[in-house]
């Protein structure tokens, strides 16, 4: 069997000599797209925050972007929304801030049509998350209202309510937040372990309720970025005299998963119309950091810029080689890790990628989530909420232990999923 590194690839190089990139469905393909989230997802709002100090718009953060622009990403290059939204369609890059856009006032009414990143380092679902350590974020309720003004503006420009419907029902909604809401929490001087597992169903709820307001507003297709592992970032393994891992950060990014399946489900069922993928970034993550060669890294414990402790600046010491690391920084992965991610989110089997918008009473199985599920069908072009995949068996045990890969892209796999493009 060819290694982790060359299946993932060969998918990819099958995928663009077949063409499946392009989404078959021009609508899907130009949709608008709009961004949520943290510093994880931020491509230069904060760079509009007088007072932030989570900002990322100097050196050495863009490095490898071209130019070498510090563009505001948390990254040495490009972030895993540019990633995805190149996979998606015809965006080369994640949307512009919603902040630049509104900046520019004789485009501004043109340009959202393409979508918008409201995305703010430092943000989390909690209003207050974020407030005291960085003085000014955007929330994510605020993000929810710049999405409500261009709302408005839209239907000012189309001078039609349906019309705005449908367009924001075919846009597409990409999230990625929630950490810092966990790990102020955890970090918090009067942290009890023994409320854990409340904290996190209270900030699940939340963020339902932040999803439903977006569906008020004619949001229907969600993709959904999990939390990865925080007690594995290099900030929080120089805090432990080992270096390993902190098992309670680690247990809230996995039990804020678990809750997450299930308000989703429940959203699905209760809202008509509501599509959902759910990526899950902490398998994705893990899976790099147990296997680094397999997945082409040679260093995944410590920050390729700076030393876990400090904020990537010029001064600090910087990795020669960043393609060599898993994380750029104390806390964001590099651009290749970014990468890698992407395309295991996007074209994952349904375990990494759960599309969980299921008739309801759909049978849950170990395998597969829901039998009745929606998947990311490649035969249908490049997605995360496509129709009903063919029928399928379920993987043996010997396969289903034999295909783990780079992030587990072949766990949970239909048998026959890899054959169909020569892999």
């Amino acid at each position: 069997m060819a290694n982790a590194v060359q299946k993932l690839f060969l998918l990819a190089a099958c995928a663009l000599a077949n063409g499946i990139m392009m989404m078959t469905a021009r609508a899907a393909t130009d949709a608008p797209i709009f961004v949520f989230g943290d510093s994880n997802a931020d491509v230069g709002t904060n760079n509009y925050l007088e007072a932030c100090t989570a900002k990322a718009n100097h050196l050495y953060h863009g490095i490898d972007f071209p130019f070498s622009n510090p563009t505001g990403r948390f990254s040495n290059g490009k972030n895993i929304i540019d990633q995805i939204v190149r996979l998606l369609g015809n965006y080369k890059l994640s949307p512009p801030p919603f902040l630049s856009l509104l900046g520019h006032k004789p485009t501004y009414k043109r340009n959202i049509f393409q979508g918008a990143n409201f995305a703010s380092g430092g943000a989390g679902i909690f209003w207050e998350t974020g407030q005291k350590h960085f003085h000014e974020v955007i929330t994510m309720e605020q993000q929810i209202q710049q999405l409500a003004t261009i709302r408005t503006s839209m239907t000012q420009v189309l001078g039609s309510q349906k019309a705005v419907d449908d367009l924001l029902g075919s846009s597409i909604y990409i999230f990625h937040i929630g950490s810092n809401d966990l790990l102020e929490y955890v970090a918090a001087p009067v942290f009890d372990p023994a409320y854990l597992k409340q904290f996190v169903t209270n900030v699940t709820q939340a963020y339902a309720a932040h999803l439903t307001t977006l569906y008020e507003l004619g949001a229907r297709k969600f993709a959904i970025i999990g939390i990865p592992p925080l007690g594995c970032a290099p900030a929080t393994r120089v805090l432990n005299a080992t270096g390993g891992c902190a098992d309670v950060m680690n247990e809230s990014a996995r039990l804020f998963h678990i809750a997450m399946q299930s308000l989703l489900t429940n959203l699905s069922m209760t809202l008509k119309g509501f599509k959902y993928s759910l990526g899950n970034m902490y398998t994705v993550t893990m899976d790099a950091i147990d296997n680094p060669r397999g997945n082409g890294f040679k260093e995944v414990k410590t920050a390729c810029c700076g030393n876990g402790t400090t904020d990537c600046n010029v001064g600090v010491n910087l990795c020669s080689n960043r393609r060599d690391f898993l994380f750029w920084d104390k806390f964001h992965a590099t651009e290749k890790a970014s990468g890698l991610a992407a395309l295991a989110l996007v074209y994952a089997p349904n375990q990494q990628n759960e599309v969980l918008d299921s008739p309801n009473g759909a049978e849950i199985d170990e395998y597969n989530s829901l039998k009745l599920l929606r998947w990311p069908c490649i035969r249908n072009g490049v997605c995360w909420w496509c129709g009903a995949p063919p029928s399928f068996s379920k993987p043996s045990r010997s396969s289903k232990n034999s295909l783990k890969m780079v992030f587990q892209m072949l766990t949970g796999a239909p048998e026959g999923f890899w054959s169909d493009y020569g892999i």
